[in-house]
């Protein structure tokens, strides 16, 4: 028997992100358009609601329409700025062109987009959804799933509080709380270590893709108001990476004299030595780049793993229970570097299916009227249309590829539908041995442009109480110095953008890899990239990580 107390719910969100807040929000619409009550709770691992989100961003607004046509008079923070200026750049290591428009289909052009924080637009997505009586308990992470006797998931329980490193209970030690509901929302973002263990037991990514992933890294400037331009949107292409990596920057110049400044690199990269963090910063000292932070100050940092698999990635999307929304399934149009609309458009979706079947008395059975919408939504239609644009940049190169993929757009876009749909070759697999490639030499930070991980950690306002279980695990302990340091030299030292994992001694032939968990900013890289797939991300304690402002 379990000492946990327990509260029952119609329905349970895991996640305070744009799919289950807009989840929430729908759910108590149709509650109050029908006269009915029903129970709403949302769980948020993060120290408050948006403490936890990170994107560029740059925002489709389509589901907000729909979801609350009034929100540009609502006080609500996206409205602040909308794009007014979108370019797309091809860098070389001291150049730059322009990719004129013409070449581009009408969607790629961001009009009627708006640039802002996620983070802020979550914040104030909750607070519409608690106006509507949705409970929302941040600080609280959802820890396991729970299953009735017949294999249904019943709900999750949240993490217990106050266990010390070795496993033993603390002096403020709280058991978790069980949240008992007809019907669970998986809305974890990216990555999710519930979404996971739920995809593995149901095996609902048989018949899709394996899913692939980028590493966002992002900082937030204050900069020189002579050189701000509010509603300019910028990408880039091209340097800084070399053969064998993929990926781009963004430059968003948002509210507030600030400057979003991103690069996103593609996790199939093959170089051990490629650190995703020092791209970044090398991309910084661009002529074109560099030119526009001269005076300027960096005032925040994180980084976060987005996906990168499209359509043919997204599994199977309920199971007996619940189901999987927003990027827990996947729904990013990588070309569009865009996925906040997809994502609350899913959880609208889903809401829709639970609040029916609950109608009917139904609890923990499949709700496969979501899956039904998705079909029909205009999300598939456009995700189909952007299908074979990653494994075409993949296969073929930064720029054939890229060319190969505008031509399929463009054939999409005006209604000739290609006959085929690529596949994906997992990111862990893609790594070739340290013999194999030439080591990268990245220039030392300067503290004025560029800078190192551990001063960037210290701006994404990352904390965790040091005394709890490391939620960094390795399957077997062995397996980084044994295998991944002779043959990769434990890429784990690069690939992680947050410093937290290390190996020391080796000068002195004894060498010991050794997590530094405190510093973790849960961007998911770890559980993604490691060749043995051996790192395990499970859940801190609740309200741990970092705990972002305005990104």
């Amino acid at each position: 028997m379990s000492d946990r107390e327990s509260m029952p719910y119609d329905v349970v969100i895991v996640g305070a992100g744009p799919a289950g807040l807009s989840a929430a929000i729908r759910l108590k619409q149709l509650a109050t358009g029908a006269g009915r009550e029903l129970s709403v709770c949302v769980l948020e691992k993060g120290s408050e609601v948006g403490a936890h989100i990170l994107s560029g961003a740059v925002i489709d607004p389509r589901s907000l329409d729909e979801l609350l046509p009034d929100w540009r008079d609502q006080g609500c923070p996206l409205a602040e700025v909308p794009v007014t200026d979108n370019q797309h750049w091809v860098l070389s290591a001291t150049k730059r062109r322009s990719l004129p428009h013409f070449l581009t289909p009408p969607f790629m052009h961001n009009k009627g987009t708006y640039t802002g924080s996620l983070a802020n637009l979550c914040r104030w997505l909750a607070g519409q959804a608690e106006e509507l009586g949705v409970e929302i308990f941040p600080g609280f992470a959802a820890a396991e799933i729970l299953f009735d006797d017949s294999g249904r998931v019943k709900g999750v329980a949240t993490g217990d509080m106050g266990v010390a490193r070795d496993g033993t209970h603390k002096g403020d030690y709280t058991p978790g709380l069980e949240l008992h509901a007809k019907y669970t929302f998986f809305a974890e973002g990216v990555r999710g270590h519930l979404s996971k263990e739920i995809i593995r037991t149901f095996d609902l990514a048989k018949d899709s893709q394996p899913q692939v992933y980028g590493l966002g890294v992002k900082e937030l400037w204050d900069i020189d108001p002579a050189r701000h331009a509010p509603g300019r949107v910028i990408h880039t292409q091209g340097w800084p990476l070399g053969d064998g990596a993929n990926g781009g920057g963004f430059i968003y110049h948002q509210a507030n004299g600030q400057v979003a400044l991103g690069f996103v690199t593609w996790l199939n990269y093959r170089n051990p030595y490629l650190s995703p963090f020092q791209e970044m910063q090398r991309w910084k000292t661009h002529p074109e780049i560099a030119e526009l932070l001269k005076g300027a100050k960096r005032v925040s940092y994180g980084a976060r793993a987005i996906n990168d698999g499209g359509l043919q990635s997204i599994p199977k999307l309920t199971f007996n229970g619940g189901v999987l929304v927003g990027c827990s399934a996947g729904f990013l149009n990588v070309p569009r570097i865009k996925g906040t609309h997809t994502a609350m458009k899913s959880g609208m979706m889903a809401a829709e299916a639970a609040f029916a079947a609950i109608g009917e008395g139904r609890e923990h059975d499949e709700l496969t009227a979501y899956t039904a919408a998705f079909e029909a939504s205009w999300v598939k239609k456009e995700l189909s249309v952007v299908r074979n644009v990653v494994p075409l940049v993949k296969k073929f190169g930064d720029f054939v590829g890229s060319a190969l993929a505008g031509v399929t757009m463009w054939a999409e876009h005006i209604g000739i539908k290609m006959p085929f749909t690529l596949g994906h070759h997992p990111d862990h697999e893609s790594l070739w041995r340290k013999d194999e490639v030439a080591p990268i030499v990245y220039p030392k930070a300067d503290g004025v442009l560029t800078f190192d991980r551990l001063s960037s950690v210290f701006l994404s306002n990352t904390n965790h109480e040091e005394d709890q279980p490391v939620h960094l695990t390795l399957k077997d302990p062995d397996i980084p110095i044994r295998h991944n340091l002779p043959l990769y030299d434990e890429p784990a030292q690069r690939y992680c953008p947050a410093g937290v994992y290390e190996v020391v001694g080796v000068e002195t032939g004894d060498p010991k890899f050794v997590i530094n968990a405190q510093n973790c900013v849960h961007c998911k890289t770890c559980d993604i990239k490691d060749p043995t797939q051996n790192i395990n991300w499970v859940v801190p304690e609740g309200g741990g990580g970092p705990n972002y402002p305005n990104m």
